[in-house]
């Protein structure tokens, strides 16, 4: 383990609860979640008593407990039955602290266009809760695409077959002009229409949040001003919609788009797909087969609670998803694990110097991979506390090769050693080369319903 500091989420909690029993008097907090659809999510967690020695914890135990929520549900007021004194501590985490501010204004008023509000009362609103069916329609000529952090990805599919792929490197994150993106987009769609006779429909998966077409938020357009975003990212694939003659488009998130590429790839359902990229996506698929109004955006969620952790440099927070399964933690290990760089070297190119030492046996590239690992296991037990999981998808460009294999058998590790229960319950894959190349492709593709 190259991080000897890692406090893994799970076990701080476990600690902080065990800790909270073992008072006598625990306090009981009840949450509800609420997005402006209606739907409600519940929540409990424990606080040590007033007056307990580590009482002090309470504060952080429960800030720590609200971002997780927000972040994989979303949603912009929490109702809260809590102490006065904590819930007013909360208040001003999210009204005073950087890190708050940011949570604030990019799940309550970019996402939900509410201001986030934190209500204390007894009175919680009754849970409910909407889920749907999402893509796996096959029939027609269609289009797939993928936005990423770095590289877009198009595929040409007829009737559920790949006929045509693309790949293409691009830099999105700090590309302040918005046709940067759509011509790019563009580029891409023209490729794959050429080997298709016409275009029945077009599915596209996107790092970050996009509701009903229109994007909320991403990492993908962090470096478009507000008011270029407002004029000409959030309808964007609305406007390509028009310029493809109204055909029917959709686009989500592309966490979404790896459950579901994992659910028609294994045929079954209670999937968490996590992919390891620049950043991280997820999504999740319900034991019923279908997607939720859940935000699953664990590129945020705390992973560590040492609070001398990374910071993410988006977000400013410690200890959050981005930096344990994506290219960014693989970066930062590199120097722990002896292995040199030049100082201006991107993130892919930082990679690709692992992945070659990784294939030639290299015992430092293998610990970079084996600590991956461990983070992954104890994230997924962390995860199984607030998702029904049966199945881990673990994709993306950094588990490609040997990396990979030593990434998932080290998450397998933690939890038969760890979490036994859950070992016996949760199956970890990885996608086969077709699925790799192909899966994420189909499943975006069949995303739009068209007439037969």
């Amino acid at each position: 383990m190259l991080e000897p500091g890692f406090r893994p989420a799970v076990l701080a909690v476990r600690a902080f609860d065990a800790l909270a029993r073992e008072s006598g008097s625990p306090v009981a907090v009840r949450m509800a979640l609420e997005q402006t659809d209606g739907s409600v999510f519940h929540f409990e967690t424990r606080l040590l008593p007033s007056g307990h020695a580590h009482s002090a914890g309470n504060a952080a135990h429960l800030e720590r407990f609200v971002k997780f929520i927000l972040w994989s549900r979303g949603g912009w007021r929490l109702h809260i039955d809590a102490p006065a004194g904590e819930v007013a501590r909360l208040q001003a985490h999210y009204r005073d602290t950087p890190a708050g501010q940011f949570d604030s204004n990019f799940v309550g008023e970019r996402v939900f266009d509410r201001p986030l509000a934190i209500v204390r009362t007894p009175d919680l609103p009754p849970e409910r809760s909407v889920t749907k069916p999402l893509g796996r329609h096959l029939n027609g000529n269609r289009i797939g695409f993928d936005l990423g952090g770095s590289d877009r990805k198009v595929a040409a599919v007829v009737e559920g077959r790949v006929v045509f792929s693309d790949e293409t490197v691009w830099d999105p994150y700090h590309k302040p002009d918005p046709l940067y993106h759509f011509d790019g987009i563009m580029d891409s769609l023209r490729k794959a229409a050429a080997h298709l006779p016409r275009v029945d429909a077009i599915g596209g998966s996107a790092a970050g949040v996009y509701v009903n077409n229109r994007v909320r938020g991403g990492s993908l357009f962090r470096g478009v001003a507000q008011d270029l975003f407002d004029a000409h990212v959030r309808n964007m694939f609305l406007d390509l919609r028009k310029a493809w003659n109204d055909v029917p488009l959709e686009v989500v998130n592309d966490g979404e788009v790896t459950a579901l590429a994992g659910s028609m790839s294994l045929g079954e359902n209670a999937i968490l797909g996590i992919a390891l990229g620049t950043s991280t996506a997820a999504g999740y698929v319900t034991p019923e087969g279908n997607i939720t109004s859940w935000l699953n955006e664990l590129a945020f969620v705390p992973i560590d609670y040492n609070p001398d952790a990374a910071v993410d440099e988006w977000s400013g927070d410690y200890g959050v998803g981005s930096q344990y399964f994506s290219q960014q933690a693989v970066g930062r290990l590199m120097p722990a694990a002896g292995i040199d760089a030049p100082a201006d070297l991107g993130l892919p190119e930082r990679l690709k110097i692992v992945q070659a030492l990784r294939a030639m046996g290299d015992a430092r590239a293998r610990q970079i991979y084996d600590t991956i690992g461990t983070y992954l296991g104890y994230g997924v037990a962390q995860f199984a506390s607030f998702y029904d999981l049966r199945h881990v998808l673990v994709l993306g460009r950094v588990t490609s090769g040997e990396g990979g294999d030593d990434i998932v058998r080290g998450a397998r590790q933690v939890l038969e050693v760890e979490f036994p229960e859950l070992a016996a319950r949760i199956a970890f894959h990885v996608p086969n080369e077709h699925d790799k190349r192909h899966g994420q492709a189909i499943a975006a593709a069949s995303l739009p319903s068209i007439a037969s």
